[in-house]
């Protein structure tokens, strides 16, 4: 498959993409806009790991042992005005995602304890049909330091399919079998893995962690071996980082990514040009953007 990948800013005058321009393609642009422009029933697989509405901005915790604090969540991007604003958000993702779907395609929604009831309300309102909630169960989660609670070490992803009608999406038993911990002799939907750190933690310039919720390469490996085909189409319409970019073209699978924060686009092309893929960007200026 070719390394050649191209990035477009989003126009506001912009109707429509054709398919052939959303192949192997990042879009720098709000989703709630790029979205009703693409292609109907063009992707074979959504993955979509949205804001969880954590609502823990500005709140500092004290960490064990010493003087300093393990400052919270406080990006933009999290916070709604209430619930109803969250939910409209999240509709409004889903309704585009689901006629970008094809006809047999799955998506893959991740949450927290937060959010997932919420988001699997709306999935079934909007008339998906779930397949079942993963739960990421991480072996090195951030400790609760106040011990007023214990320490949440799991998140949950959703898989589901448009509807109940769907019987033929990609579903590679094998793998989820090998992927499921040796305790168990099938396939579960438990996944153990640690959570991102280390080398894979994209770092800004100054070296500070520049996403504070990026997901690890081992977790989206599963989800796109399990229910993707090489050459499949996966759109990712809230990227961050790229992970899915980056772990769908080691495995021969094509990628749409969509993401509006400037500093997470920067943080995607030096990802991909890394890996000695071949980044066709539009010029990044400080007086472009969406």
């Amino acid at each position: 498959m070719s390394k050649n990948f191209t990035l477009l800013v989003d126009d506001a005058n912009k109707t429509s993409y054709k398919n052939e321009e959303i192949i192997n393609t990042v879009i720098w642009g709000d989703a709630l806009s790029v979205l009703p422009e693409l292609p109907t029933e063009s992707a074979d697989m959504i993955f979509i790991d949205p804001p969880y509405f954590l609502q823990t901005s500005n709140q500092t915790i004290p960490r064990w042992g010493s003087k300093t604090t393990l400052r919270k969540l406080d990006e933009n991007w999290d916070k709604f005005s209430n619930f109803a604003d969250y939910d409209n958000f999240m509709t409004s993702i889903l309704q585009e995602c689901k006629r970008i779907m094809k006809r047999n395609a799955t998506i893959w929604v991740m949450g927290s304890f937060q959010n997932i009831s919420r988001i699997c309300v709306i999935m079934q309102n909007l008339g998906f049909w779930i397949l079942t909630q993963f739960v990421w169960m991480k072996t090195n989660p951030t400790p609760n330091f106040l011990n007023r609670r214990p320490t949440n070490a799991t998140e949950f992803i959703l898989w589901a399919v448009k509807d109940k009608s769907v019987k033929d999406y990609t579903y590679n038993h094998e793998l989820a079998r090998a992927f499921s911990s040796q305790r168990y002799k099938i396939a579960v939907n438990i996944w153990e893995l640690p959570a991102c750190s280390g080398r894979e933690r994209l770092k800004d310039e100054n070296g500070k962690t520049l996403h504070p919720t990026q997901k690890p390469e081992a977790l989206l490996e599963r989800a796109i071996l399990i229910s993707t085909k090489d050459g499949d189409l996966i759109l990712d319409p809230l990227a961050g980082t790229g992970t899915t970019a980056a772990v769908a073209v080691r495995y021969n699978r094509r990628f749409l990514l969509i993401e509006k924060e400037e500093k997470y686009i920067k943080g995607i092309m030096q990802r991909l040009n890394e890996r000695n893929f071949n980044l066709f960007s539009a010029s990044l200026t400080d007086d472009e953007g969406c």
